[in-house]
């Protein structure tokens, strides 16, 4: 073995895969890539891991931390809400390296929920990357926070990732070079922004391309109404004809 490797970095293989989701059981925090760089994650349901993760990136419990999906459908699963406009953002950015801002609901159990009055919020990852989600099929949702200690550069490696975070880490999984370093868009509906969002992080996608998908799926819906309203002026016009 290198200097300065470590037992801890290794391939994803079906092996690591089930000692991952046996080491999240326990509460302890991986690192594993991502589709923008490498992620240090723990069982979302678990306030110890949770803290974790804080103490591994050396800085206070403050940053909401994100949480890391298999797939679209998860979102509904965890009992997680897409408000307008962000469920036609989703359609058209997820997976990828998009973040909406969920609501959650009642029945959410997540600790890792932000809470601002009475609105609970919660923001979610698919990332658009086949290691990512060979990960988190095998240990279900993951909350997340980029693999580096706080005020260093995010981790495009594995190795990157260790050599910042050390043996606070159970098992670093390998899967070679993220895209990175720029990190995923977070957005949020907003009622008082443009186009009814909120970009609380610029990002891999652009908010030229953000908003350029929202004015499409709003000529769509708009030439979808037109259409409807022909159909039945149409049917009205025939129903006359023939009365």
């Amino acid at each position: 073995m290198a200097s300065g490797e470590s037992e801890r970095v290794r391939p994803i293989t079906p092996e690591t895969l089930s000692l991952a989701a046996k080491l999240i059981q326990r509460g302890e925090i991986i690192v594993m890539p991502t589709d923008t760089v490498y992620g240090v994650a723990a069982d979302p349901f678990n306030e110890q891991a949770i803290d974790r993760i804080f103490q591994a990136k050396q800085r206070p419990r403050t940053k909401a931390l994100q949480v890391l999906l298999p797939s679209v459908e998860a979102i509904d699963e965890l009992f997680l809400e897409l408000p307008a406009p962000l469920d036609v953002l989703a359609n058209a950015f997820l997976p990828g390296a998009f973040s909406p801002i969920c609501e959650a609901q009642a029945k959410c159990t997540l600790v890792t929920i932000h809470e601002v009055g009475n609105l609970k919020t919660q923001g979610v990852r698919v990332p658009d990357s086949k290691a990512c989600r060979q990960v988190l099929r095998a240990t279900g949702p993951l909350a997340a926070s980029s693999a580096n200690r706080s005020g260093l550069p995010s981790a495009q490696t594995a190795q990157e990732a260790y050599e910042q975070l050390g043996d606070s880490v159970a098992l670093y999984l390998d899967a070679g070079a993220t895209p990175g370093p720029v990190a995923s868009t977070v957005v949020a509906a907003s009622q008082s922004g443009a186009d009814g969002i909120e970009i609380l992080r610029a990002g891999v996608i652009s908010e030229e391309s953000i908003r350029a998908a929202l004015a499409s799926a709003l000529g769509d819906h708009r030439r979808n109404s037109d259409s409807e309203n022909i159909d039945q002026t149409v049917a009205e016009n025939m129903g006359n004809a023939q009365a």
